[in-house]
This record gives structure tokens, sequence and C-alpha cells, in this order.
């Protein structure tokens, strides 16, 4: 989408916000939460085809599963916005040559789920319904993926889980929310409606939702990675959860970009999980 259709938007939700604050911060939030990719195209059907797919109900939603069996440790793998569980394609053949039982998800309303808005709340039960299920020991979260499985672990603390990689992951909803609204150019009866709307449908503010601080309750033993100069989650997030989640150890990259999709990093992932 462009920027010039981007701010278009803004520009109509903020003159229907002097109307209607509450319609307006309804639709705003709408397209917050609404991916516009993530479902699977032929070419990532193919990647998933060699798993094991399993269909778990949670809340009247179905959550796609994938399983690569393995006699190793369980690794439990969550992509991130706008993605699916083929996105893990780059490092399933290193991870598989270990003999780890891997399991791959789709989050809600992304590759075979089921529903048509997502939040990292909801991902979050996601992931404690296959966690239920699997029991793994590792889990691995890209982006927003990662911070669905902060959310889950402060929530629930699985004593299966000795392990959690997070990559590139957001040390703060507040953070994330800020730039939707700044990218769409919102003013502040958008804004504010919002910021309503988190605290009406979660029963706490936008800045409770913080992942560098849910960071500080978890006992698995933590690696974040993340690129300096990743221009979707900024370097300073992953500086944010390291101060706070003490145990875990930070890998900075440089070049790799939000993705962090390059092999010279799974030998460390997998060191990591041996270790």
């Amino acid at each position: 989408m462009s920027s010039f259709v981007i701010k278009s938007i803004g520009s109509a939700l903020n003159a229907t916000s002097l109307i209607s604050s509450k319609y307006a911060a309804k639709k705003a939030i709408n397209l917050f939460a609404s991916p516009r990719k993530g479902r699977y195209n032929d070419e990532q059907k193919r990647i998933i085809d060699s798993a094991f797919y399993e269909e778990i109900s949670y809340d009247n939603l179905d959550i796609a599963t994938y399983r690569w069996v393995g006699k190793g440790k369980t690794v439990l793998l969550a992509h991130g916005w706008e993605s699916n569980a083929s996105r893990w394609e780059y490092i399933l053949k290193d991870l598989r040559s270990q003999d780890y039982n891997i399991i791959a998800l789709d989050a809600p309303a992304h590759g075979r789920s089921d529903g048509k808005q997502f939040n990292a709340i909801l991902y979050s039960e996601f992931i404690n319904i296959v966690a239920k299920k699997f029991q793994p020991d590792v889990l691995i979260g890209h982006s927003v993926g990662g911070m669905s499985c902060v959310f889950y672990m402060h929530k629930y603390q699985l004593p299966s889980i000795k392990k959690m990689v997070l990559l590139g992951a957001p040390a703060h909803f507040t953070g994330v929310f800020d730039r939707y609204k700044s990218m769409m150019g919102f003013n502040n009866k958008v804004s504010n409606g919002l910021d309503n709307i988190i605290i009406e449908r979660f029963g706490q503010p936008v800045a409770y939702f913080s992942a560098a601080n849910f960071t500080e309750s978890i006992t698995a033993k933590g690696l974040i990675i993340h690129d300096k100069k990743d221009r979707i989650i900024p370097y300073e997030d992953a500086q944010l959860i390291a101060n706070r989640y003490k145990n875990a150890e930070l890998i900075s990259t440089t070049g790799f970009g939000h993705g962090l999709k390059d092999v010279s990093l799974t030998p460390q992932i997998i060191e990591f999980i041996n270790d």
C-alpha cells in the first residue's frame, strides 16, 4: 500500500472522527488487525507439504499446525505478521538434521488458521493450545510471533519449555501502536479512541502489554537476535528486552534486516538449543 493511499485512509478516518470518534476508531483498529497477506500461495504450500498437518481448536477457531517428526528436542516455531509457517524454510533443513521434533503453527487469520483479524494476545492463546498438546522444549518466535511467545510464557510458564529464541521481536505494544498511528497520520480523536478500544477489549491500557517487562517473570533461558538496521522493529527494542530479560543473551547483526533469514545465524541457534 503506497504512502499516498495510507495517508488518504488516515485523513478519511480523521474526518469521520469529527462525526463519530468511536466509529472512526473502530474502523482504524479493524484496519490495524486485518492482515493483507499471509495466506498460502502455491510455492509456500510446497514448503509445508512435507509436514504432518493437524488442526487444533480454540474458541471455535481452527489452528493449523505442521509437524516434522524427530526424536530429539521439540521445537515450536511461531511466525510473524502477514506471514505463515512456510517462512521457516530457510532453517528447516538444519533443524531437521538435528533430529528435532519440529512444530510450526499459523497465527490467527494467517496461513490455514481460522479468523479474519489478528492480535498478539489471541496468538498467545493459539500458542498455548499448541504447546499444551506438543510440550515443546524450545520456542522460536519471529517479530510479533516472538512477542506472542513472551505473552504466552508470562501467562502460562509451561514447565517443559526451557529455552526461547526471539527474532526481531517488539519490546512493547506501545511502540507498535504508536508507529501505526504515526504512519496513518491519525488525529487525537482517533488515537485516543484506539487506546480506549484496547482497554475495553483486553482490560488493560496499551502500555501494560510490554514484552520487555513480561520477560522479567520468565525463567526459561533466552536468545535475542536483532538487526541493528531493522526498519520494522527498532534495534532499541532488542536492547530493552535484553535489559529486562536477565536470563538472556543478545546477538546483534547488521545487514540481515527484519526477516533475519540468514543461514549464518542457524548454527548459533542450534548451539543455544543444544547447550
